[in-house]
């Protein structure tokens, strides 16, 4: 599953991205990095953006952006 398929008040894990460019590595400068817990707190009422909490602190990302980080459900 990818950040962007899931819904406000869940959490999983990052376990991956699906491409390796610079954009990817922007991210990670974020502290979106594999093994981090991520939550989604809210999307925008047209849902884009959304927020999520990664790392302690609150982030926006695009969908198209969301779409790129893999998740792995949270045990």
């Amino acid at each position: 599953m990818t950040l962007a398929d899931m819904v406000p008040g869940q959490r999983g894990i990052i376990s991956g991205f699906a491409q390796d460019d610079p954009f990817t590595q922007r991210l990670m400068q974020l502290g979106l990095i594999e093994g981090a817990d991520i939550e989604v707190v809210r999307c925008a009422p047209t849902g884009d953006p959304i927020e999520v909490r990664v790392l302690g602190y609150a982030l926006s990302l695009r969908r198209v952006e969301a779409a790129l980080i893999r998740v792995a459900q949270a045990p």
